[in-house]
């Protein structure tokens, strides 16, 4: 009986893992561009998670201390100023009572949730340098209905304070790397 020596894993060289977490970074896009000329349509209303570690996030260092890793933002009644270009987005918001204005760029967004209609997009980070040398194995994409995340808390004057990141399940996750040849 003879075995046949296991096929080593064939090279992405076009990395799709890439290509498709750009192509669902685009619908963010898309999305907040629409809402920034119109404004948001119907009871459509985003929780945007993003890490705030990133070296091009801009927020006050009062909110990098309280949340040093994610945060997740609110964008329904309290929002102003709200410009999106190529490759982030400006908002301003009140925590605590307090403007801000915050700076992201789409490639530290975590997370993209409009409860209104079910609708969630969860982004791994495949742009990293660290992700990149080691081949993205598990980038992931999610299109399905995500769980919605932990609600912000209210202020007396109507203003929304973002908590942490969404809690993990209610949506299965697929990986890319289950399309890919063995």
């Amino acid at each position: 009986m003879t075995t046949t020596p296991p096929t080593p894993p064939v090279q992405d060289f076009i990395r799709y893992d890439l290509l498709t977490q750009k192509a669902l970074r685009s619908v963010v896009h898309d999305v907040l561009a629409r809402v920034s000329r119109e404004g948001a349509p119907g009871d459509h209303h985003f929780y945007i998670s993003f890490r705030t570690t990133d070296p091009e996030v801009r927020l006050s260092q009062r909110l990098r201390a309280e949340y040093p890793a994610e945060m997740t933002i609110v964008l329904q009644h309290q929002f102003w100023d709200l410009n999106v270009r190529e490759d982030g987005f400006e908002v301003g918001l009140s925590f605590r009572n307090i403007p801000e204005k915050l700076s992201v760029p789409f490639t530290a967004v975590t997370g993209f949730f409009d409860p209104s209609v079910q609708f969630g997009l969860k982004f791994d980070n495949p742009d990293a340098p660290e992700a990149a040398d080691s081949g993205a194995e598990d980038a992931e994409a999610v299109v399905e209905p995500l769980r919605q995340p932990e609600p912000a808390a209210t202020e007396e004057d109507g203003s929304e304070t973002p908590r942490g990141p969404a809690p993990d399940g209610g949506a299965e996750v697929v990986s890319l790397d289950k399309f890919r040849k063995k």
